[in-house]
């Protein structure tokens, strides 16, 4: 079977009457004739079957059902069915949907699975809220940048892997997890070495999004967001260093935080940038989500942070809308409005204040929203980028041709950065970062969590300006809470069209816990 993207774009009917025609499988469904041809150009070959059987039903004089078998060389059934129209004197197909049979582990998620890897510490059989431990029974996706015990780290490469040894112990909060409860159901896929937004990788392929069939998963935290949003897992843990965690959650509807840059330790997991890198989690619901902080955030052993009451001021900028795709700003503008129209707003003790960007970056911050936040990339890039290359500039310069091309070019990129760079830019991230702590206060700042819905992965397989357009545009929102060192909580929402996107409840540091559950008040008054 042939991968004949125009052939096979030409027998389906165009959305000339409304209508989209649709193609549907276990990754999601395929709205409009572009998004079905882009999904064809974007797979390197179509796959290999032979016909079994074919059966077809009459559904009037201008339609037809047709059901066919198919025998998969590697091994399984494929079912297709598909309804064809008679349109314009000439068939074409409206609606398809295929049934594949299923890998037992889909190598775009994990890494390596078990049933589980490595069981939390408590007694099986035991009834959940007997065994006084709050996450028993949960199941979690672990990013492969965590040490887990007898295991090795590989960071999204194939070659990093080879060379690397099976870890003596569990990393930090690997360790806390399972101390909890949870079982590590397995180690999840990961863009190389953590340095990507996209969640794209060329040796394992991109994690589907359920979400947003057709669209990249965001990253790095890839892996891990597939698995919560497909229902594999209840929790995927995270890093976040330049959006990791919130890029994915916004792309696939899921409740996510970057917590407080070192709140909760990083010992045992592979670093990328140490003065932005952070723990981070995500989950479908919020109440889980603080169920894990409250788990996660250490007490009591010298290392917990005190947690300041939140003053209940939400603020934002409309600046910030400028810096998003059109139809992000209108979900934004949607749900911002539905928060102020809350009737029970008063009654949640909640306040919305408007003001500035430059009133939130700082006094000596001019120019537009774009130019201020460019300035605030361009620092983020240089102490992320020197850091980056102290950490694997040794085994990557003797691997470049392992290296997928976007990631290897921003290897390059910091390999050329010095020590002066680094100094200079380390002293204007220390000032931003008081500028904005000074400035927010005890309140919660909402920040896009992205620039718009997850690109195609049509798109994205291209690579180029576009992809790269995109990954700015985000990380200028996303370097806000990087820079500064606060936790962010993304919040999902939907567009008009129902992709998913989010915004960012950013709050003081060590909120972490109180900011998860002011989030989710947020949520539930914008929908009343």
């Amino acid at each position: 079977m042939a991968n004949d993207a125009a052939r096979l774009s030409v027998m389906f009917a165009d959305d000339s009457d409304g209508a989209p025609v649709t193609r549907a499988d276990d990754a999601g469904v395929l709205y409009g004739r572009r998004s079905i041809a882009g999904f064809r150009k974007a797979r390197a070959a179509a796959p290999s079957r032979t016909l079994l059987r074919r059966t077809y039903r009459m559904l009037g004089a201008a339609a037809a059902v047709v059901v066919s078998e198919f025998e998969k060389t590697t091994g399984g059934i494929v079912l297709q069915t598909q309804v064809w129209q008679l349109l314009d004197d000439d068939w074409k197909i409206v609606s398809a949907h295929l049934t594949y049979p299923r890998p037992a582990v889909d190598t775009r998620v994990w890494r390596v699975a078990g049933s589980p890897l490595v069981a939390g510490k408590y007694e099986r059989g035991t009834e959940q809220h007997d065994t006084g431990l709050p996450l028993a029974g949960l199941s979690v996706a672990v990013k492969d940048l965590y040490g887990v015990e007898g295991q090795i780290i590989g960071a999204g490469s194939e070659a990093y892997l080879e060379e690397g040894a099976p870890q003596q112990r569990n990393s930090w909060p690997v360790q806390r997890l399972l101390d909890a409860g949870a079982d590590v159901l397995g180690i999840a896929r990961t863009d190389e070495f953590a340095y990507s937004i996209a969640g794209t990788n060329v040796h394992y392929g991109t994690p589907p999004n359920p979400q947003a069939s057709g669209r990249i998963s965001g990253g790095s935290s890839s892996g891990s967001a597939s698995a919560v949003a497909m229902g594999q897992v209840d929790i995927g843990l995270g890093s976040d260093t330049g959006g990791s965690v919130r890029v994915p959650s916004s792309y696939q509807h899921l409740w996510g935080i970057r917590t407080t840059h070192g709140l909760i330790p990083m010992e045992g997991v592979l670093p990328l940038a140490q003065s932005f890198d952070t723990v981070g989690w995500m989950t479908r619901d919020w109440r889980l989500l603080e169920r894990v902080a409250e788990a996660m955030i250490p007490k009591g052993d010298g290392r917990h942070v005190p947690q300041p009451r939140l003053s209940g001021h939400v603020v934002w900028a409309d600046e910030l809308l400028d810096l998003v795709s059109d139809d992000m700003a209108q979900a934004l503008g949607r749900w911002f409005d539905g928060l102020r129209g809350s009737p029970d707003l008063a009654q949640a003790d909640v306040h919305i204040e408007h003001r500035t960007l430059g009133d939130m970056l700082g006094p000596d911050h001019g120019g537009d929203a774009a130019d201020r936040l460019d300035g605030w990339l361009n620092t983020f890039k240089v102490v992320q980028g020197y850091e980056a290359w102290c950490n694997h500039g040794e085994w990557v310069s003797k691997h470049w041709p392992t290296l997928g091309d976007d990631v290897a070019s921003r290897f390059r990129v910091a390999s050329k950065l010095g020590r002066d760079d680094y100094d200079a830019a380390c002293a204007r991230k220390s000032r931003y970062r008081e500028d904005v702590r000074l400035a927010l206060g005890s309140d919660v700042l909402l920040v896009p969590s992205a620039s718009g819905v997850a690109p195609s992965i049509a798109d994205a397989s291209i690579g180029g300006e576009s992809i790269e357009r995109s990954r700015t545009a985000t990380m200028r929102l996303t370097c806000i809470a990087g820079l500064s060192g606060l936790p962010a909580v993304n919040i999902p929402l939907r567009t008009a069209d129902g992709l998913p996107c989010g915004v960012c409840a950013v709050g003081p540091a060590g909120s972490d816990v109180e900011l998860i559950a002011f989030a989710g008040r947020l949520s539930e008054l914008a929908s009343v």
